[in-house]
């Protein structure tokens, strides 16, 4: 292959620690989003269940912690509309921009005192604009490489690094900063985080990505706009009408839009491959490729479920049954979420030099997700240990939960940056951005999941719901793993 095509220029660029330098450019835009994003989700649970007294909305705390996972189920599905506006209509380098500025806008609403009129606006534009980034930075670092690039799998490790330093960040800082003095003043250092990360990116864009992302992979044609127009008004007017009816039969209310949420977030992922299978624009090859993507995304749905957990249960888990002093200092529940970051960048440049040194010799991907898989199951049923020493509704050491969240993160260096990357590699080119929609989905998927779930954990019945979560994942990895040699076989590059 000539060192002139653009898979022979991605092989030479080696300026960002052996990788194409326009890695950098994304991975400090990804983690400044992450420091936004993580800044919210550190505060975002004690901001609904504090009392108005010390500057919260005093909700109950069943219905804030199913809000706080159907946010985060929101975010992920509204990839789906990301990955639409990049493949179709502005490309994934206006849209992450676009993106960028949804995220500060709804982050600074949160900064005025407007109470629960403010927290439904402010959710509405995150989540819109989380779907426009985040879906379309992924896929751009896939574009670094040519898809039989042995530095692919590292260079997602690497760029996962950013996400976690921007995650790492937040919580110790904003989460101290919010529940020591203001939330408000918490969500204001989010926007500025944001903010930060719009100006390096549109920088950074012009030096290093060349015209990488500038267009859309798959344009809407002349044909096809009133179509799409008729599509978006149909979806608007029905989700209107939905929501007379049920402010006509007094069943508008947090916990029912909770649950068609929950039916949406499991739904759109069956719908969307269904679409992607019956499309003309794929080959037989292609759908190969997505069947053997389906088992390992169904694979991923259970982990992210039990990792998810660590933003919605384990901050409750940290204020309800754990000793909040470390070293003799006393640490704020919010900051708990700091330590899946710490761990990940601990974990990362290992696991990231592991596979460079490997190179075609590394584990396939279903066995890292296995891994992943055992390590979320491991990670709950940790937290046995000490309920069974101390006895229900005892706090136990909060070296206990680190723990935990120390072994849940082994998989997620394992499975996420593996799943980020066989997106990548599996996706038929017309559904590029919109493939990676779907893995973002996954997450959707278990939060939609969780919000329900949420709702049987207390202190009283916490080992057996920490028993039965662990005792599933496990089941399921073992599945996954007796499925490897079929799925290796199915794959086709």
């Amino acid at each position: 292959m000539s060192n002139d095509s653009p898979s022979g220029r991605r092989n030479q660029d080696t300026a960002f620690f052996g990788h194409p330098h326009g890695l950098s450019t994304l991975f400090f835009t990804e983690m400044w989003e992450r420091f936004s994003y993580y800044s919210m989700h550190a505060i975002l649970l004690f901001y609904l269940i504090d009392s108005f007294s010390k500057g919260g909305l005093g909700m109950n705390t069943s219905i804030a912690t199913s809000i706080v996972a159907i946010y985060g189920a929101l975010i992920y599905m509204s990839t789906v509309i990301g990955g639409f506006v990049s493949d179709r209509l502005l490309g994934p380098r206006k849209t992450v921009f676009w993106g960028g500025v949804l995220i500060a806008l709804g982050n600074f609403i949160l900064v005025l005192p407007l109470k629960f009129v403010g927290l439904y606006v402010s959710i509405v534009i995150i989540v819109l604009g989380t779907g426009f980034l985040k879906p379309n930075v992924s896929d751009m670092v896939g574009g670094l490489y040519s898809k039989k690039d042995d530095r692919r799998d590292a260079g997602f490790n690497i760029y996962y690094m950013g996400i976690n330093i921007g995650a790492l960040l937040a919580p110790f800082i904003v989460g101290w900063v919010g529940q020591t003095y203001s939330y408000h003043a918490g969500f204001a250092l989010s926007t500025i985080g944001m903010v930060f990360g719009l100006i390096q990116y549109y920088i950074g864009s012009k030096k290093y990505l060349g015209n990488d992302g500038l267009y859309p992979n798959d344009p809407i044609k002349p044909d096809e706009k009133s179509k799409v127009i008729k599509q978006v008004s149909w979806v608007t007017a029905i989700i209107i009408v939905g929501l007379l009816v049920m402010y006509v039969t007094h069943t508008l209310n947090v916990n029912n839009i909770i649950f068609i949420i929950t039916i949406l977030g499991i739904l759109l992922p069956a719908i969307y491959f269904f679409n992607i299978f019956r499309s003309p624009k794929i080959t037989p090859k292609d759908r190969k490729n997505v069947i053997v993507y389906i088992v390992v995304f169904v694979a991923s749905v259970f982990f992210w479920s039990i990792y998810e957990q660590t933003m919605t249960i384990f901050p409750l888990v940290a204020e309800q049954m754990t000793n909040l002093k470390l070293f003799g200092l006393h640490v704020q529940a919010s900051q708990f979420t700091g330590f899946n970051a710490l761990f990940v960048l601990i974990y990362s440049p290992i696991v990231a030099a592991m596979w460079t040194k490997m190179g075609k010799r590394q584990p396939s991907s279903t066995s890292k997700f296995t891994i992943g898989l055992l390590a979320s199951a491991f990670s709950f049923l940790v937290l046995l240990i000490p309920i069974a020493i101390n006895g229900v509704g005892v706090k136990f050491s909060g070296w206990w939960l680190i723990l935990s969240i120390a072994i849940v993160e082994i998989g997620e260096v394992f499975l996420s940056p593996s799943g980020l990357s066989l997106t990548t590699k599996l996706a038929p080119k017309a559904f590029n951005a919109q493939m990676m929609s779907i893995w973002f989905l996954g997450d959707a998927a278990a939060q939609s999941f969780n919000a329900q779930l949420v709702k049987l954990y207390s202190v009283p019945n916490a080992a057996m719901y920490f028993g039965v979560m662990g005792v599933i994942a496990i089941i399921i990895a073992v599945i996954l793993f007796s499925m490897r040699g079929m799925l290796a076989k199915l794959i086709q590059l």
